[in-house]
């Protein structure tokens, strides 16, 4: 049997930012009650009361939030470092392309701070260096092996603790972040205990902002919970 509760879950589900919204507490429950009412009742048959819909959204922003809180946490190890002047150069996946990318290795000097990222794909090879490098990496490579080569780069990232890899939903709630911020993420690269994402130069500022937000707020989270639970013990 088809419920009201099933119906608002499924719907919210559907609209990733609206169950974001609700996780946080920051929609108003009347007006979206007031929204879905018309499609509950073309589902259910019957016209729902604003009431019922209403409980229903709230109960289900409460499982949210209390859910995602718990199972996602970056806790006072993490850490953010930026870095500008970026270029991302992507290539086609062939033989003698293999090659060149055994040269950048040499040419990259990483103890000096100079960054080289490679991901192979199945058709495509990510490289990602430092911009004073580009007229070498540019000079090395045939241009009928570049698919495409941006500019203006920037990258973020977040060093979390080695047990963070068992976290559920820690990709999600980054992106999230910057989704919220209108912040494109081009490319995602990720270690064992980093994940970096890479965006344009302009949006450098914002992004650095909007995760230390959410780091802070994780924080600040993890720190009522342990205040709560020793307030608990010590009665």
């Amino acid at each position: 049997m088809v419920t009201i509760a099933r119906v608002v879950e499924r719907y919210i589900e559907e609209h990733p930012f609206i169950h974001d919204a609700l996780s946080r507490g920051i929609i108003n429950n009347a007006a979206l009650a007031n929204e879905l009412l018309p499609r509950l009742k073309r589902e259910l048959r019957v016209t729902p009361t604003f009431s019922a819909v209403n409980m229903a959204l709230r109960r289900y922003g409460e499982k949210a939030k209390t859910r995602f809180a718990e199972k996602v946490l970056f806790d006072e190890r993490c850490a953010i470092t930026l870095q500008t002047d970026l270029i991302e150069i992507v290539l086609y996946k062939e033989e003698h392309v293999q090659g060149y990318i055994r040269e950048l290795h040499a040419k990259v000097k990483i103890r000096e701070g100079g960054i080289l990222t490679i991901t192979q794909g199945f058709h495509e090879i990510m490289v990602i260096t430092n911009r004073r490098y580009e007229k070498e990496v540019l000079a090395l490579i045939p241009s009928k092996y570049i698919k495409k080569f941006v500019k203006n780069l920037s990258s973020v990232t977040i060093t979390l603790p080695e047990e963070g890899i068992h976290g559920i939903g820690l990709f999600y709630t980054a992106t999230r972040s910057l989704n919220w911020e209108n912040i494109n993420i081009i490319d995602i690269v990720s270690t064992l205990t980093e994940m970096t994402f890479i965006i344009k130069k302009e949006d450098s500022t914002k992004a650095l902002e909007s995760l230390q937000d959410l780091i802070e707020s994780q924080r600040a989270f993890l720190l009522s919970r342990n205040t709560g639970k020793n307030a608990k013990e010590n009665i």
